[in-house]
């Protein structure tokens, strides 16, 4: 039987440190962060993601705002918006919160945001100065597992890694920010043969993959730590009780919203398993708080800015 990884006490941590920090540059200087996040269209998964978002930036301090624009909007003209959020001084972070609609590229949106300004670390320079192990924004949530790992003592230098999953959100920058950290990372996928048998060999296992109790006991090894990413929505009341069995919270969510959050991992691993995340609970409250932290960094950085008493 392993123990709970919980992430709130740490996300918790840091948000405090970042309001006392963002509470010292309006007392001395009448600044603060300024942290946009663009929604196109009317993805409820999205609408409650960003909701989120500008509810804690606002209780740090930070001056969050959400930018909503019709989802049939053109590209030139979502990029014309972009640019006006990068020029101006007052903002400090940029978000487009995935995922856009069809018609949108993704990549070619958020190559429109001034580098200076992403603090989702998805822009192509983020991520070469990631895979170059150079200072600048990183993925929030590859970062909420790092800093995880660290606050919970477990060792991530020459410990054997597997990362399921290579999406450009969480697995491929996880897996260079893990081999940053001197582990030995194996990246897995759907074309991954012996997965099962791949996945047995690590130390760490983490799960982004999104697919609902995907990874079962025979995927861990014995007291490994298991990381669960994945956030699914599991409106199957049948499988809920298969999964879960008796369980008065997960009944409530399924009855008062209609679904309830389960994770990548089924929930036996955790008999396995030596520390494992819950979910929810767990990575999930570890990403919003990086992106404050990110947007922070951000202004810090456009003032060349290192500790709060340098501010003029």
């Amino acid at each position: 039987m392993g123990r709970w990884i919980e992430g709130k006490t740490l996300a918790d941590k840091i948000k405090e440190e970042i309001k006392e920090e963002v509470a010292h540059f309006q007392k001395t200087a009448n600044k603060a962060p300024g942290l946009i996040g663009i929604l196109v269209g009317e993805n409820r998964a999205s609408q409650i993601y960003l909701r989120s978002k500008e509810k804690t930036s606002r209780a740090l301090g930070i001056a969050g705002e959400i930018l909503t624009l019709p989802a049939e909007i053109k590209a030139k003209l979502l990029k014309e918006k972009i640019e006006e959020l990068n020029n101006r001084d007052d903002v400090d972070g940029i978000l487009v919160q995935l995922p856009l609609p069809a018609h949108l590229s993704a990549h070619d949106i958020i190559c429109a945001i001034s580098p200076e300004k992403d603090v989702d670390g998805f822009h192509p320079f983020s991520l070469g100065n990631l895979l170059a192990n150079q200072e600048g924004p990183q993925p929030c949530t590859p970062m909420g597992i790092i800093e995880l790992l660290k606050f919970h003592h477990i060792p991530i230098e020459g410990q054997e890694v597997v990362v399921i999953g290579r999406s450009m959100i969480v697995g491929k920058p996880l897996a260079a920010m893990l081999t940053n950290e001197n582990a030995t990372v194996t990246i897995c996928h759907s074309k991954t043969r012996n997965l099962a048998n791949v996945a047995s060999r690590a130390d760490i296992l983490i799960a982004a993959m999104g697919r609902a109790a995907f990874v079962l006991p025979d995927f861990v090894k014995e007291g490994a730590t298991v990381i669960d990413v994945g956030i699914n929505y599991l409106a199957d009341r049948a499988k809920a009780a298969e999964l879960f069995g008796k369980d008065e919270k997960r009944e409530k969510d399924l009855a008062e919203k209609g679904y309830t959050v389960v994770g990548d991992v089924h929930p036996r691993v955790f008999e396995k398993a030596g520390r494992m995340t819950p979910v929810p609970g767990g990575v999930g409250l570890l990403t919003v708080a990086m992106l404050m932290k990110n947007t922070l960094e951000a202004f810090k950085r456009r003032r060349k800015l290192k500790e709060a008493s340098q501010i003029p």
